[in-house]
């Protein structure tokens, strides 16, 4: 009995392979929001540039003038100040993204993510 093949279980096998190749393909799923470690990262890259840029500017103006501290300290400050705002922007960004996402349902905050 066991070297018999019942056509009926066999048919039915095809059937369902079949209804599971038709069946819609889950696409992968792409998370559409920043962890903690990557906002994170992302602020602290943005102040440690803007403070560099600010400290090659001021020793570049320094050395071409031979004012050596002052245009170092000044663009070091704005460069820092320049960090910050960026960081500011990024955080006011992701609140935003984060907010709007709450506010509508789970397939129409979809469409907002590629605001800006």
């Amino acid at each position: 009995m066991a070297d018999q093949i019942d056509p009926k279980r066999l048919n039915a096998l095809e059937e369902k392979l079949d209804a599971k190749r038709k069946g819609p393909e889950k696409e992968p799923k792409h998370e559409n929001h920043y962890s903690a470690a990557q906002l994170g990262w992302r602020m602290v890259t943005e102040l440690v540039v803007g403070m560099l840029m600010g400290l090659g500017f001021g020793y570049g103006l320094d050395y071409m003038f031979g004012t050596l501290p002052i245009f170092l300290i000044i663009f070091t400050l704005l460069g820092f100040a320049a960090g910050v705002r960026t960081m500011m922007r990024s955080a006011e960004e992701v609140q935003r993204k984060n907010s709007t996402a709450a506010d509508l349902p789970a397939g129409d905050a979809d469409m907002y993510d590629d605001e800006d």
